[in-house]
């Protein structure tokens, strides 16, 4: 599991440059759904499927408000027993723990130790490692029209 090495850190393989990039290319009309579509490259394709199973997640991240997605990769799924073929089976709950209100940037999410969710319940965030290890930040600042998007390598559960 990658950690980020501080409150100000960025990860190893991001440095300054490709974050810069990531806000420079802001997404103009792309949703956080589209985003995650147009970055798949076969990482989302359980993300994506658990959204389409659960409409009201679903249209919450493709709408006008502004949030922040913690969007766990395909393998950080499977760790958790979910593929595609079971994706229906992964709870609103459990979705909705992945996203907080808000556009938040790597250093926004690094500065705050507590991280509310849609669901309620709070993310602990310390080094970008999330929830005392169920997850690691592995990339941060993919833009889109309401919001921003981070990657990491597990499934958040509340």
């Amino acid at each position: 599991m990658k950690t980020l090495g501080g409150a100000g850190a960025l990860l190893a393989t991001g440095g300054v440059g490709a974050v810069s990039a990531k806000r420079d290319g802001a997404r103009g009309g792309d949703s956080l759904v589209d985003l995650a579509i147009d970055l798949n490259e076969g990482q989302f394709d359980v993300l994506i499927a658990a959204l389409q199973a659960n409409p009201g997640v679903l249209d919450t991240l493709d709408g006008k408000g502004q949030y922040t997605v913690f969007a766990p990769t395909d393998a950080a799924f499977d760790d958790a027993g979910f593929t595609e073929s079971n994706a229906d089976e992964v709870p609103a709950n459990v979705l909705t723990y992945h996203v907080t209100p808000g556009r938040r940037y790597s250093e926004s999410v690094l500065g705050a130790p507590r991280l509310p969710t849609l669901n309620g319940a709070f993310i602990e965030q310390d080094g970008g490692v999330l929830n005392g290890g169920q997850a690691a930040i592995t990339d941060t600042d993919y833009e889109a029209s309401n919001g921003v998007l981070h990657v990491i390598d597990g499934v958040l559960l509340p």
